[in-house]
This record gives structure tokens, C-alpha cells and sequence, in this order.
């Protein structure tokens, strides 16, 4: 499975997903998106994907940011419609029924750190570099950097990575919360994979109202958000996998998760 700037494997219910333009450092440019949200959505409909990974071809960059020698020529209207898609993907990413991983191998600046930043879980390469270097060519973080960086190491943290427009190692970033486990290059897939089967054989059902109550719960307060995770709570009651995992701890056996 592949489209011109993607490259697409399926195997043990977990797809990877590289992006496929090394000679431009994965930079994502309006195909890449249009094609990274329409297979997004293929895989969400496939009863043998549970969890995505997303990574980038080749060994410097996992997407070294938007496409810059496009966005130069672009005017205001033409700026905010690109920046509109790529926040339906992320969205779509951040939503996402399946789990999505980001594997960053290399370079994750701009608009690529903006895509990891929409992935519920985030594993780089040693080498890996991250970083909102947008100040720099005399714009802001369009894709959702001021937004979802803030909500994940902090406001004045974000800020002065956004204000400063540097760049930060693979450590730097576990230690801001960032990223959440480093790896050294070799590794790294295979590290993604692990993890991602872990959670593919975990019943789905529950993953994706764990998923739903995090991110909704995020944008509330304690309280009204505590009471919305009780009410996503009494639902799992109504599942099949429910009934099934409490069994099988009585009964001192594997669960068989129907996923329903």
C-alpha cells in the first residue's frame, strides 16, 4: 500500500506509515497532507489496524518541517488554507479511533514537530532533533505549536522554544516530557513496534474510550471533567470485553478481546 509520497506496511493489526520524500527532509507540502489524511482515514476503517506509526524515510529527518520554497511564495489566504488542512489532519491524528505512535528518526522541526505533538505517543532516535523554529523566518507555529506544545511541557518552557526558535536533542526532549522514551537509531522501529503491539492486543474498545476521555476531559475543568471519565466508565459496562476481562480474572485465564 503507497501513494506517491507515502510508503505503507500492515502486519500484527499495526500499520507503519513513512513519509517518503527524503530528498526534501519529509517536508510536508499540501499533496503530503492530503495524502497522510486519506490514508488515515483508509486505516481507521481496517479491522486489522489498531495502532499507526508514523515515521520518515531515509536517516536524517523524520519531516524537517513544512515546505519553506513553497510557503515563500504563498499569500495570506493561500498561508492560513494550508495551515487549515494540516490542522484537519492533525486533528484527525489527535482523534483518531487507532493509536497513533510517532517514530522520530531524525530532524522533527516546524511543522514536524507539530505532527508528533498530535500523536498520543512520541519515540525518537537519539539523534533526533525537535524544535519550533518558526520565529526565525519571521512567522509563528501554524499547525498547532502554540496549542498543543503549551498543554504538554508547560507554557513558559514552550514559549521559550517558540521565542528562541533552537532546536533540542532527543534527551533535552524526554526530560521537557516531550518525547516519551529515546532509543538509539536501530532500534527505533523496533521499539515502535513493540509498543505498538502491546497495545493492539489490548482490548480496543477500552483503548478508544481511554483516548476519547483523555482528550475530552483535557478541556475542562477537574471537576466536570472527573464526572465525564465516570460517565465513560459505566459505559465500559456495556461492553462485551468488559465481561470477558473480568471473567477471565476469575477464571485465571487469557482474555479473548472481541473489541466490542
Amino acid at each position: 500500500m503507497s501513494d506517491k509520497n507515502l510508503v505503507v506496511s500492515i502486519a500484527d493489526q499495526v500499520a507503519l506509515v513513512t513519509i517518503n520524500r527524503p530528498e526534501a527532509m519529509n517536508a510536508l507540502n499540501p499533496a503530503t497532507i492530503v495524502e497522510l489524511t486519506t490514508t488515515i482515514a483508509v486505516l481507521e476503517q481496517r479491522a486489522d489496524v489498531h495502532v499507526i506509526i508514523l515515521t520518515g524515510a531515509g536517516d536524517k529527518a523524520f519531516v524537517a518541517g513544512g515546505d519553506v520554497a513553497l510557503m515563500r511564495t504563498l499569500s495570506p489566504l493561500q498561508a492560513r488554507d494550508v495551515a487549515l488542512k494540516a490542522a484537519d489532519l492533525f486533528q484527525r491524528i489527535e482523534n483518531s479511533p487507532c493509536v497513533v505512535i510517532a517514530a522520530i528518526n531524525g530532524y522533527a522541526l516546524g511543522g514536524g514537530c507539530e505532527l508528533a505533538l498530535a500523536c498520543d505517543l512520541r519515540l525518537a532516535a537519539e539523534k533526533a532533533q525537535l524544535g519550533q523554529p518558526e520565529i526565525n523566518l519571521g512567522i509563528i507555529p501554524g499547525w498547532g505549536g502554540t496549542q498543543r506544545l503549551p498543554r504538554l511541557i508547560g507554557v513558559s518552557r514552550a514559549k521559550e522554544l517558540m521565542f528562541t526558535g533552537g532546536r533540542i536533542s532527543a534527551d533535552q526532549a524526554l526530560n521537557l516530557g516531550l518525547v516519551d522514551h529515546v532509543y538509539p537509531a536501530e532500534q527505533l522501529i523496533e521499539e515502535a513496534r513493540k509498543l505498538a503491539q502491546t497495545i493492539a492486543s489490548k482490548p480496543q474498545t477500552a483503548i478508544r474510550i481511554i483516548k476519547e476521555a483523555v482528550n475530552n476531559g483535557m478541556a475542562m475543568d477537574q471537576e466536570k471533567a472527573i464526572r465525564y471519565e465516570a460517565e465513560m466508565f459505566g459505559m465500559c459496562f456495556t461492553t462485551a470485553d468488559q465481561k470477558e476481562g473480568m471473567d477471565a480474572f476469575f477464571e485465571k485465564r487469557p482474555a479473548v478481546w472481541k473489541n466490542c
